[in-house]
This record gives C-alpha cells, sequence and structure tokens, in this order.
C-alpha cells in the first residue's frame, strides 16, 4: 500500500510538470531520510524550478488500524510563468491535493 501511494505521487508530478525544452534538468539538491521504519522525508529541487518535499509516518503501528500519511508539495513553473504549487496529503482517506490552481472541494 505505502508503495502505491509513493508511486502514485511520483506519477502525478511526472505528469503535472511540463518538460525541459532542452530535457536536460539538473538535480540542484536532493536531501533523504528514510531509515525504513516508521517514516521517512526526502526533498529535491531541479535546475528547470521544480520542487518536492515529503514525508511519511505510520499512524497506529502494530495495530489493526496501522496505515501510512503521507504529507508533501510540489511546485513547477507553468509555461505561462506562473508556479504552480500543490500541498498534499495522502493516507487512508486518499489523496487529498490543494492548490490555488485546483477545483475546490463542496
Amino acid at each position: 500500500m505505502k508503495s502505491f501511494i509513493v508511486l502514485a505521487l511520483f506519477v502525478a508530478v511526472a505528469i503535472a510538470a511540463p518538460a525541459t525544452p532542452d530535457g536536460d534538468a539538473q538535480i540542484v539538491k536532493y536531501e533523504s531520510d528514510n531509515i525504513g521504519v516508521e517514516g521517512y522525508s526526502y526533498s529535491v529541487d531541479t535546475s528547470n524550478g521544480i520542487s518536492q518535499s515529503e514525508n511519511g509516518v505510520v499512524k497506529n503501528p502494530g495495530t489493526e488500524g496501522e496505515a501510512l500519511e503521507v504529507r508533501g508539495e510540489y511546485s513547477y513553473p507553468g509555461p505561462d510563468g506562473v508556479v504552480y504549487r500543490v500541498r498534499y496529503i495522502a493516507n487512508e482517506l486518499g489523496f487529498q491535493p490543494e492548490g490555488d490552481h485546483l477545483p475546490k472541494a463542496v
């Protein structure tokens, strides 16, 4: 389940972020803390202005209600010059994104 959520988030970022014209973006900052026990965190910045950070924690460890909760955000410059930012939570209630450019839930 945890792997699926992380994979889904990477796919969402890859789809949302526009490709660079030259395709030569470089990672300019990468930090990771993943000891694999009860949580993880990472952040990445690239030379084309894309940025992502995320942390995950295990809620209710060792119980039947054990679940991974992931919180993070990513941003990217759009073709219109605006930097789009998405903040999200992913947990047992699903993926819950927020952003000024996204429709608001009613």
